[in-house]
C-alpha cells in the first residue's frame, strides 16, 4: 500500500533531508535533525519512518560518502555479471513492466503536431509531482520543487512543443499511486511511456531500466554498459534531461566519486530517492 503524504509532510522531510546532506560530515543527532525543521524527536522519527521505513539516523548512512562507494562496486559487478548472462537475471525486472514507444525527434515532426496530452500535479511520497500522459503512454514524469509549478510545467511542453495540453488530475493522479507501489514488479499490467529523443539519448534511457532498484552505478559504467566507454559525458548529458523521473531510474547514477550530486529534480530528492529505494531493498 502507498504511503500517502501531505504537501506540508513533503517539503518538511525535504528540509530534513537538506539539513542532512549539508551536515553529514558532523553526524547531526536526532535531536538535530528535528529541530532542523521545528518538530519534536519522536514525531519526527516517526513520520520519517513512516516514509523512508528506516530512521533518520539510518538514512543518513546510506548517504554517506563511504557507503556510496561501497555500493558503487557492488553494483557495477552486479550489472557485469548481469551482461554476461545476457540481462537475464533480475537486473531485468525494472524492465519487465517498462516498454517503450521510442520516438525521434524526426517521427514527433511528422506525429508530434496536435499531440493530446493529459496532465495533473500530484501528492506522492516524494513530494508533488507532474505526469502527464498521452494515449500511448507516460510522456513526463517530474518532481515539483516547493512553489515552482510553473517551471514543472515548463519542462513538460518544452518537450511537447505544439501539443494540446489538458489538465486532467483525477485521470492522472491513480497513475502516480500504481507507480509508488511497493509491488509493483508483480504487475501484469506494465507501464508504456512514449518519450522523444535522439537514438543515443534513447539507448541511454533504456539502459537504466536495467539498474536494480536499491543499486547505483557510475556515469562510466552507464557508457561502458551501452559500448560507449569513452562517451560518459555524453551519457551525462542524456541523463540530464531524462523526460520520465523514477521509472527511467537516472537518480541511481552518480559520480565515479560517490557523490550524488546533479539531478534534474534537485540534489536533496536525488538522496531521498536513493536512500529510500536502499531502504526497501535490503
Amino acid at each position: 500500500m502507498i504511503i500517502r503524504s501531505s504537501p506540508r509532510t513533503s517539503n518538511g522531510l525535504n528540509k530534513a533531508i537538506q539539513f542532512i546532506e549539508a551536515n553529514f560530515k558532523s553526524q547531526p543527532t536526532l535531536d538535530q535533525m528535528a529541530k532542523s525543521v521545528h518538530l519534536s524527536k519522536y514525531h519526527f522519527q516517526r513520520l520519517f519512518k513512516r516514509w523512508a521505513g528506516i530512521s533518520p539516523i539510518q538514512f543518513m548512512q546510506f548517504i554517506t560518502l563511504d557507503y556510496t562507494k561501497e555500493r558503487l562496486i557492488e553494483s557495477k559487478n552486479l550489472l557485469e555479471t548481469a551482461l554476461d548472462a545476457g540481462l537475464s537475471g533480475p537486473s531485468r525486472l525494472h524492465d519487465l513492466f517498462i516498454t517503450f514507444d521510442a520516438m525521434t525527434p524526426g517521427d514527433f515532426k511528422k506525429q508530434g503536431s496536435g499531440l493530446q496530452i493529459s496532465y495533473g500535479v500530484c501528492d506522492s511520497p516524494l513530494g508533488e509531482c507532474l505526469l502527464a500522459t498521452t494515449q500511448r503512454g507516460i510522456c513526463f514524469f517530474g518532481f515539483v520543487e516547493s512553489g515552482e509549478r510553473s517551471e514543472t510545467l515548463g519542462q513538460l511542453f518544452d518537450t511537447w512543443p505544439g501539443s494540446e495540453f489538458i489538465e486532467n488530475p483525477t485521470a492522472v493522479c491513480p497513475i502516480v499511486n500504481d507507480i509508488f507501489k511497493i509491488d509493483r514488479q508483480k504487475s501484469v499490467h506494465p507501464f508504456n511511456l512514449q518519450i522523444k529523443g535522439t537514438n543515443f539519448q534513447i539507448n541511454v534511457w533504456r539502459a537504466l531500466l536495467n539498474i536494480p532498484m536499491g543499486c547505483i552505478v557510475s556515469y562510466q559504467d552507464v557508457a561502458s554498459y551501452i559500448g560507449h566507454p569513452k562517451a560518459f559525458r555524453s551519457v551525462a548529458s542524456a541523463i540530464a534531461i531524462n523526460p520520465v523521473a523514477y521509472l527511467i531510474p537516472c537518480h541511481r547514477v552518480i559520480a565515479k566519486s560517490g557523490k550524488i550530486h546533479q539531478y534534474r529534480w534537485g540534489a536533496a530528492r536525488k538522496k531521498a530517492l536513493i536512500g529510500w529505494e536502499t531502504a526497501r531493498s535490503i
